[in-house]
């Protein structure tokens, strides 16, 4: 007969995450995590031997679930703005849970190198190709203008949609942000931002618009005066 699946791990990982927001990674002691979780620190190396280990598990138990949903909203059907809409909106109705390991990744991502080169090599195997490869189909149909890098519309697509989203979530009754309008009307305002940003212009300028035109010289009154 097969032994049951311990549970261990999980109760490791929900107390690791609490102490890590509380304490901060290297603030947190291995032996109050593992008395937390009514286990022993033998356990916890066991399952995790380091603590930067044991920070990626907090990390995945969330992510990896946000991942799937994003691969979800990323590849049903619609443009490329469509889709990117939907993933702004689903981030602006992140669950306290999902805010709290935001919020632990920026901390700790900031006062370590070594857990921010972790952190990117996940996001490398999880949502950015997702994204990335959204920013293509838009290059594809025309939707961005492909005079612009990839990277650059990766960028603004952040910065222009998934940022304001997540500030509204963690700071929305705080001004100047409590000005921001609802999750949908935000997604919206991003979408057009987007489309201005980074947007296949419809009229390019002529090769001569961008540069400053000579001003005439103030003619002269031909007639003297007595």
């Amino acid at each position: 007969m097969p032994r049951p699946r311990s549970d261990i791990p999980s109760r490791i990982v929900a107390a690791a995450r609490a102490r890590f927001l509380a304490e901060g990674v290297d603030g947190a002691s291995l032996r109050e995590i593992a008395r937390e979780a009514r286990t022993n620190i033998g356990m916890v190396v066991y399952y995790f031997p380091t603590k930067d280990d044991l920070f990626l598990a907090v990390v995945e138990e969330v992510y990896a679930l946000l991942v799937r949903e994003m691969e979800q909203l990323l590849t049903t059907g619609g443009t490329a703005r469509q889709r990117l809409r939907r993933v702004f909106v689903r981030l602006g109705r992140a669950s306290d849970l999902e805010m709290d390991v935001i919020r632990l990744i920026a901390r700790e991502a900031l006062s370590s190198s070594t857990r921010l080169r972790r952190i990117l090599a996940r996001f490398m195997r999880g949502h950015v190709p997702l994204v990335v490869e959204t920013i293509a189909l838009g290059l594809q149909t025309g939707e961005f203008d492909p005079a612009l890098p990839a990277p650059a519309i990766l960028l603004a697509v952040i910065g222009i949609g998934a940022l304001p989203q997540a500030i509204r979530r963690a700071a929305r009754s705080l001004a100047p942000f409590s000005g921001l309008p609802d999750v949908e009307g935000l997604a919206d305002l991003s979408i057009g931002l987007l489309e201005r940003a980074v947007g296949r212009p419809d009229r390019p300028l002529p090769a001569d618009a961008a540069r400053p035109k000579k001003r005439s010289p103030p003619r002269r009154d031909a007639r003297r005066r007595p």
